[in-house]
Order: C-alpha cells, then structure tokens, then sequence
C-alpha cells in the first residue's frame, strides 16, 4: 500500500449516506467500472478507507491512500433518505389529522360542524395556528431512532453512524413532512364539509377577491341570499360562470348551456317560494300572480333561447330580451340588466356548473 497522502485527506472527507461514483481502482478481480455508484456506510479518514455499498452488491472498500478514486456525487443519497422520513412524515401527519377531523367536524363533533369548517379554513388560509391540530414537535429526541429504523431506505446508513447534524435533519424532515400534511387534510377535510358535493379541491382561485376579467367565479344575485332553516343567509344555487365585464359595480359574466339552464329553473323556483310567501300572506288569484310578475322577471328556454320576460316588472310591454348563446355556445343571462357578484363557493347550497382547476403558474 502507498503513503497516505495527508492533504488528500484534509480536502475531501465522506460521510455515511454520501453518495459516491467509481472513477479508478487498482483492483484488477471486481467487477465493478468506472461510472458506478455506491454509497457510503463509513469512513476512516486516519487509513483513508471509504468502505461502500455499492449499487451492484459489491462491497469493495476504496483505498484512496492507494489510489483508488471516487467522485462525490449531489447529495442525492443522504437527501433520498431525508425524503424517505418526510414521506413518513406525511402519513403520519395526514392520519392524525383525519381522526382530529372526525373529533372536530367530522360524525363525533357537535355543534355546528360547518361553521368550525369554515372557521378552520380561513385559519389554514390565513397561515394561522390551528388550536389543537396535531403537531409535532422538532425537539423531541426519543422517537428518532426509531422512527429512522423504520422508514429509512434500504441502504442508508444505520442511525449510530450519523453525525449530530444528520440526526437533527433526519428529525426535522419528518417534522415537516408531518405538520405539512397534517394540515394540508386538515383543510381538504374542511373543504368537503363546505362545498354543497363534498369536492376537496382547493377552490381560493374562484374565492371572490379572486375573480378577475376573463377568469372563472361563482356567481348569484345580490338578492340571492336566503334564511335556511336555521336562520343562517345562505345561497341556495351559485352558478359557475366567466367574468367578461363590469357594469355598475355589478359582474356581467358567461356561462355554458347547463348553467344558463339552472339559472332559469332557478327564477321559477324563485318564483314559487314568492308566490308561497304571499299565500300565506292571505293573496290569491290575479292579484297573487301579478304580484310576483311584477317583483320576478318570466325565464324560460324557447329551443336555443332564453326569454326574459319583464314587461310585468318595468310596466313595459317592451321589456322583453331574447338571450342567444354566442359562437362559443355561451350565454350573458341578463348581464347588465340583474345585479349580479361574485359570491363565495361555500356560501352556497349548491354549484351550477363545472368549477376549473387553478390556472396553471408559470416556472420561476
């Protein structure tokens, strides 16, 4: 064996977990060729012995006193075991967080489960701390052996053979990987509460203070709200449409074929729930139904048409529009005659329309 060449040993040193590639070994029986790859399990800088696992199987130790060679790769390898413990991380913290859920807004909470929901979400979204949403705690040392033991890949370096930074990394990232996660179902959980058919996507892209020009919203009237039967102002039917102007502070928006549709069956629910109200009031016959002519506009579809009919509501044999589906097939139902806003998705008993995705963002 040569002379351990000292300043070899003070420019580079390994540690268990670091990646290594094969550049030269005076070996002439291993297989093993330049280009392959191994890692680390343990290093005597003193003899200048990098003992390797390598990819292969092979178990050759480099002797870089004797002119074996290695190049260090990214820390690939090291960082592959770190992502190991956050994805442990993540599972841990997303089942904690499910059984939280049923404690809070789930089938054991009580009270009002859609409030706490709501209450919970805007907290998420806000980046506040959730009271009781379960952490962990990052300097906690009695679980890290373990927990590494468990869910490092196979190849890692054993927990004896890592530095005090090592074990601190290792602890943090199933850290992280469990309080992101945790609070990450925390709030798909809140959502499927809120949202009128339990979908669990994020929806902050169609929150109202979101809605931009030739972006997608929910949308009602400003007369839309409701007391449920609970007394709590509710929606009873948000449409999914695209904002394409402004008028009078009002939004003017787009829809398809499916929600122009509900729109009108909407008007003539609305109408029966006016008509109702007035019964019960003691007003019947032509009086009765003049009455909600002159409050609710007639919607109905005619083929590929939508006639409004507000002769009624402005005294104006005239007042009547016939709303055609431009080349798209999309409608402007009363754009600029209703007032209509943006509204909130969990404000409503229910979503006419399909609601996209969030547009993609584009790559810094």
């Amino acid at each position: 064996m040569s002379t351990i060449n000292n300043d070899a040993e003070d420019a580079v040193s390994y540690q268990p977990g670091d990646r290594v590639a094969l550049e030269h070994t005076n070996d002439p029986h291993t297989r093993l060729r330049p280009g392959d790859e191994g890692t680390v399990r343990r290093y005597d800088p003193r003899q200048q012995v990098l003992d390797v696992r390598w990819d292969s199987g092979s178990h050759l130790a480099m002797l870089l006193g004797a002119g074996d060679r290695v190049r260090r790769l990214p820390d690939a390898g090291w960082e592959r075991v770190l992502d190991a413990l956050r994805t442990a991380g993540q599972a841990a913290g997303r089942d904690a967080a499910a059984w939280w859920a049923q404690d809070t807004i789930g089938g054991r909470a009580s009270g009002d489960v859609v409030a706490a929901a709501r209450e919970i979400l805007t907290a998420i979204e806000a980046g506040r701390d959730i009271d009781g949403l379960p952490a962990a705690d990052p300097y906690s040392l009695a679980d890290d052996a373990d927990r590494y033991a468990e869910h490092a890949p196979p190849g890692a370096p054993v927990w004896e053979q890592l530095t005090a930074q090592q074990w601190d990394q290792a602890r943090w990232a199933w850290c992280d990987g469990y309080d992101g996660a945790a609070e990450a179902e925390a709030a798909r959980q809140c959502r499927v509460v809120l949202h009128p058919d339990g979908d669990d996507r994020d929806l902050r892209h169609v929150y109202p203070d979101r809605v931009r020009l030739g972006g997608p919203g929910v949308f009602a009237g400003d007369w839309a709200w409701t007391p449920n039967e609970h007394g709590e102002l509710r929606i009873p039917v948000g449409f999914v449409g695209t904002l394409v102007d402004t008028w009078n502070g009002w939004a003017v928006f787009t829809c398809t074929r499916e929600v122009a549709e509900a729109i009108v069956a909407d008007q003539h629910d609305a109408r029966d729930r006016y008509r109702q109200q007035l019964a019960a009031d003691g007003i019947t016959g032509e009086r009765l139904e003049q009455m909600v002519d002159q409050s609710l506009a007639r919607l109905r579809l005619d083929g590929d048409v939508i006639v409004a009919d507000e002769t009624r509501v402005h005294d104006d044999p005239d007042a009547i529009d016939h709303i055609t589906p431009d080349a798209h097939g999309r409608y402007t139902v009363m754009g600029r005659a209703w007032t209509w806003i943006a509204v909130h998705p969990y404000d409503c008993d229910r979503i006419a329309g399909d609601l996209p995705g969030p547009p993609a963002t584009a790559a810094t």
